[in-house]
């Protein structure tokens, strides 16, 4: 994004209704628009909590160590049903909505999908009305943002915190302490964690509204506060200075998000920052659980036989794993509850959520590491482990290989903590993310566990939600539906199936074509007046959003389009404008994946300034791609990229939010892919490549990316340009590290689809010069995208997992009495 103008350059130098407009800035207009807007929350939030302190629900406790929420004024106005009067009384002023929306930064407390499900989370809980809780870190920075400096990615911090943040309040009073390091004592009494380090964890509370039900649930934030004693308790010789200086170590817990994205690197401030969660958490689920409504006369709250009838915590992951061994240790060590009645209720109360099958994401932590920091979890997870080897012995009489496979506890050089594996034997209910991904995960990464207790198994397709990702980034089209079959789909999004009866309808056709041409300028203007590029709004937007990885396979993405390019000068192949967009973020320390927005860039530096290709193709690579980006990008698309090697995508959620707006889908049958095209039919969307079947069987034959390259001579020419410096004259060796990889060593087979996928882009060329029948095939998706809210993932969550019932009931708001 272009460097904001500074609060002085803003100033408008008129008067408005006598309002001397030059003493206040846009972001004050903004704040003082988010201050309004809060207010209308605070009353129905603290309606809500007192609802379900009275009423003592089951509470769902979901525990994430990301949480990308993107801003969040629009969707606060649109939950509330406020936007109207909102849009009237700025215009009244003279102000104008969207370029106040456009001052909020972004809450980037996430890295790509599993942070923004959580988000979509968070909204289907309160808009289902359950009393659910989100705890995660209120990280200092979020995400980077990104530059592109000559090509390249630059990071910068994300101080995203510096003007404030309106929708955040702070709550002091619930401050809790948190121990690191120390020793065990064991004694007849019970054992203690003794000389430990205290960090204390101060909460701020962020509302959450649900869908005009008037339910304010909330997300609570951790942030890490040094002591005020701290280092000054030590007999030191008193260097009083230094030792408030270092109150910064302590604090740097909660400074910075790890910015992998299905990448594990195993850092103690990542460990600590994972403790650190859990262990504020559990202290504040324990305490509510004590002092409920029925604590103060009712003995059964100092029991916590009944805990898993109040208490269900949701593990996103494995980075809040050590909820397992952080609930034994109070239940057991504190509460002095029998050791394996505490199992039981540990087991009860915990579900995991698996997001990935890649190997390099799972989280194996040193046990040195443990030894170090959290002795005591390491003794608990040892007998665990201990007692749960003992039940696999038992079944399996003589199978050494199976102990070893299946332990929490991976023996070798250095011996480590296998958090997959801890939260399978503590957990009632372990879940997928998508149908394909989740028999994937019986009938491999945790094969031995399901043929161990099957029933722990489930699958739970993740889901978008329908407020943020319809109503708000694409009001014409809501409204285009809406005219159509009513409101009530953005509540309950199956209803879009009515839509199938107007399939026929030439207006509505030409309706919901309209729309997306309108989506499309906006967003060339966009584009225009923020990267400064101009693009031929009536061509293909082909659009690819989302973290920058080789499995996602952007470099089958950019072996298209040189082949598009190479093919510009052939008059007997037909050529429809595109303009070919690709944008995300890689990891700061992932080599390849820089490498790839490298080649991106300079691939649009040949093809944009070549005279001969025009506006006929483009590529662009889009800048500090974000949630508040996302929600300009997608309603524009015509063309939707999901190509990752079958098996390797747990799920995908961009993939449901441009089927939803509109967008046709190329792509694998990986992910939740599979499911689309079961919901719309495969011949409504561009289904290409090797099936997980057939990646598995050239694996075992094994995969010669030479073999393609010697037999297909438009990807010969391709990788040739690449390797020879065609796209980097300046650097001719620039890519050899990705043209040695693809031809090499490529886990992800590019080569081996790359046929399979040239051919299905002439497909979609040949459909988009018919725009009837595009738009016809437009319409079957979004009437098909029902089954991808994330109201009936939480739906199913809910029934399947937690055990309570979604509620459809309206608290009363806050001006009229309470039942």
């Amino acid at each position: 994004m272009a460097a904001p103008l500074s609060d002085g350059e803003r100033r408008k130098q008129i008067s408005v209704r006598g309002i001397d407009r030059n003493v206040a800035t846009p972001r004050d207009y903004f704040f003082a628009l988010a201050h309004t807007v809060r207010d209308h929350l605070v009353g129905r939030w603290i309606r809500t909590q007192q609802h379900y302190y009275e009423r003592d629900p089951k509470r769902i406790y979901y525990l994430s160590l990301e949480f990308y929420m993107g801003r969040t004024l629009q969707n606060t106005m649109v939950n509330l049903g406020l936007q109207n009067a909102c849009d009237e009384a700025i215009y009244q002023l003279g102000l104008d909505l969207e370029e106040l929306e456009e001052i909020e930064e972004d809450a980037g407390l996430g890295n790509g999908g599993l942070g923004r499900l959580a988000a979509c989370f968070l909204d289907s809980m309160a808009t289902l009305g359950l009393a659910a809780y989100g705890y995660g870190i209120r990280y200092e920075f979020g995400i980077f943002n990104q530059k592109i400096v000559d090509g390249w990615q630059v990071e910068e911090a994300d101080d995203w915190l510096r003007y404030g943040n309106p929708w955040e309040k702070a709550r002091p009073e619930y401050m809790l302490p948190v121990h690191f390091y120390g020793r065990v004592e064991h004694s007849p009494e019970g054992v203690k964690w003794v000389d430990t380090q205290v960090v204390l964890a101060m909460p701020y509370d962020t509302p959450v509204p649900g869908y005009k039900n008037n339910t304010v649930n909330t997300m609570r934030l951790w942030s890490a506060k040094a002591p005020n004693d701290f280092n000054l308790q030590e007999f030191n010789v008193g260097d009083y200075i230094e030792a408030v200086l270092d109150r910064n170590l302590a604090e740097n817990i909660s400074r910075v998000l790890y910015p992998n994205d299905n990448f594990f690197e195993g850092k103690e401030l990542r460990l600590k920052q994972e403790y650190f969660v859990v262990a504020a958490t559990l202290q504040d689920i324990i305490r509510r659980f004590k002092s409920s409504k029925f604590g103060c006369q009712d003995p059964v709250r100092t029991s916590f036989e009944t805990f898993p009838d109040k208490v269900a915590i949701q593990l996103n992951d494995t980075h809040p794993a050590l909820s397992i061994p952080e609930l034994m240790r109070i239940l057991v060590d504190v509460e002095k509850v029998d050791w394996d009645k505490a199992w039981e209720i540990t087991k009860q109360t915990c579900a995991y959520t698996n997001h990935t099958v890649l190997p390099e994401a799972l989280e194996r932590w040193p046990v040195s590491m443990f030894e170090k920091l959290l002795p005591r979890h390491l003794e608990i997870i040892y007998a665990l482990n201990q007692m749960h080897l003992d039940r696999v012995a038992a079944l399996y009489p003589g199978d050494i290989d199976r102990l070893r496979r299946m332990s929490v506890i991976e023996e070798g050089d250095c011996k480590r903590i296998n958090m997959a594996h801890l939260c399978v034997i503590g957990s009632h209910a372990v879940n997928g993310v998508a149908r394909i991904h989740s028999d994937i995960v019986k009938n491999t990464v945790f094969k031995d566990f399901y043929e161990l207790d099957p029933e722990k198994f489930q699958n739970k397709t993740n889901g978008i939600t329908p407020r943020r990702w319809l109503l708000l980034c694409n009001p014409g089209l809501a409204d285009v539906i809406a005219e159509k079959i009513g409101e009530d789909f953005v509540t309950d999004l199956s209803q879009l199936k009515k839509l199938l009866d107007f399939i026929d309808d030439e207006t509505f056709i030409r309706d919901v074509a309209k729309v997306k041409q309108e989506n499309k300028l906006k967003f060339s203007a966009y584009l225009e007046e923020h990267y400064k590029v101009k693009i031929n709004p009536s061509s293909m937007f082909d659009i690819q959003v989302k973290r920058i990885h080789e499995y996602k396979r952007q470099l089958l993405n950019c072996l298209h389009a040189i082949t598009l390019y190479n093919r510009k000068s052939d008059p007997s192949k037909s050529f429809v404008p595109r303009t070919i967009m690709i944008g995300g973020k890689a990891a700061p320390g992932y080599h390849m994946a820089k490498m790839i927005i490298k080649l991106i860039t300079s691939i649009g530096e040949v093809v944009n300034n070549d005279p001969y290709v025009g506006d006929k193709l483009k590529v662009i690579f889009l800048e500090n791609y974000r949630v508040s980006l996302a929600e300009k990008v997608i309603p524009a698309a015509d063309l939707s990229q999901q190509i990752s090697t079958a098996g390797t995508e747990a799920s995908g959620t961009g993939n449901m939010k441009f089927m939803l707006n509109g967008a046709l889908t190329i792509g694998t049958m990986d992910g939740a892919n599979v499911e689309m095209a079961e919901e719309a039919g495969e011949e409504n969307l561009f289904i290409f490549g090797m099936r997980v079947e057939e990646v598995e069987a050239l694996d075992r034959q094994g995969y010669n990316a030479r073999e393609y390259y010697d037999r297909i001579p438009e990807l010969r020419q391709a990788i040739d340009q690449i390797s020879s410096g065609f796209f980097s004259p300046r650097d001719p060796g620039c890519f050899r590290d990705v043209v040695n990889m693809l031809m090499h060593h490529d886990r992800f087979k590019v080569f081996a689809d790359y046929e399979a996928y040239i051919k299905c882009q002439g497909q979609v060329d040949q459909l988009f010069m018919d725009p009837r029948e595009w738009t016809k095939k437009v319409i079957r998706n979004i009437a098909c995208s029902g089954k991808f809210s994330s109201d009936r993932t939480i739906t199913e969550y809910a029934r399947e997992i937690w055990g309570v019932e979604p509620s459809a009931t309206k608290i009363p708001p806050p001006n009229l009495p309470r039942d």
